[in-house]
């Protein structure tokens, strides 16, 4: 097989200590774009980041 793909997403889920509303709307882009550019740094694909005040769910495509 010469043509090979692969793929591999994985879903992660952070979630602030004892689901306290730490996160505030006004930093919530802050927080994305920060996170976004450590996945980059590894060399994975960033495919959706999104929170709430208390957690925060991030879909990587990564780099087999």
């Amino acid at each position: 097989m010469a043509d090979t793909y692969s793929q591999i997403i994985i879903q992660l889920v952070f979630a602030v200590e004892g689901r306290q509303s730490l996160i505030a709307q006004p930093h919530q882009e802050e927080v994305n774009k920060y996170i976004t550019g450590i996945v980059r740094n590894l060399g994975s694909k960033m495919l959706a980041v999104s929170g709430m005040p208390d957690h925060i769910h991030i879909l990587i495509g990564l780099h087999p």
